[in-house]
């Protein structure tokens, strides 16, 4: 039996069922990392989307150029505008027609949002699963551990510390993976919820300046005085 206990050896050396449970693991630690390093690229995106929405917000800036910004604005923007090509409609109080507004802009803002979404259930299965599936290449490994004292009738640290060591290596793989995914997992979540707030609160603004530029559509004037 190979003694040695370098990560190599305990990687090449292990029973193949610890051996599946490793590489289990590290791909997983693998597709966590590649789903953060995108979804880094995309927060960044819609954060630089969001100080531009509000920018534009505040200076008053969406009546003149209704067209500006892209992405989420655009998407949010574009709701407005299929509301707004009518006008406020006969017996529809301004403030209807601004809560109308706000409501179809939200859709769109929650539905560009949703897109961000997918890889983080796969960050919190992983921050979930992958301790449980390190116990138990850790349980595998002390079983091995316990086979190779009874086939050598010899309970020296020589014949126990191979299987110990591949359990112990598992377990720390399992952490490897979990600890990452359950914080990545928690940041993102975190900053999905304060985007959508912020866009909200521009959204809101937004609605208002919308609703105080439009006017009532003559067809449906003319629907109200018949």
């Amino acid at each position: 039996m190979n003694h040695e206990l370098s990560f190599m050896a305990l990687i090449i050396n292990a029973d193949p069922i610890v051996q599946a449970v490793m590489a289990i693991l590290v791909l997983s630690s693998v597709a966590c990392w590649a789903i953060t390093v995108e979804k880094l690229v995309r927060f960044g995106s819609l954060r630089r989307a969001a100080r531009n929405f509000e920018a534009a917000v505040k200076a008053d800036a969406l009546l003149s150029n209704p067209k500006a910004g892209e992405g989420i604005q655009t998407a949010i923007l574009n709701a407005a505008a299929r509301e707004r090509k009518d006008g406020i409609d006969a017996g529809e109080s301004r403030y209807e027609f601004r809560v109308r507004l706000e409501m179809v802009m939200r859709q769109a803002m929650a539905q560009q949002l949703r897109q961000v979404e997918p890889g983080l259930p796969f960050l919190a299965t992983v921050g979930s699963a992958a301790p449980f599936i390190g116990l138990f290449g850790t349980v595998w490994g002390i079983m091995n551990s316990f086979s190779a004292i009874a086939g050598s009738n010899d309970t020296s640290l020589a014949v126990v510390a191979p299987g110990i060591a591949e359990a112990l290596f598992a377990t720390a793989l399992g952490l490897v993976a979990a600890i990452p995914a359950v914080v990545l997992y928690n940041k993102f979540s975190t900053d999905l919820g304060r985007l959508a707030q912020r866009f909200n609160v521009a959204i809101n603004e937004a609605a208002r300046q919308f609703s105080r530029s439009s006017t009532v559509h003559p067809r449906s004037m003319a629907e109200a005085g018949q």
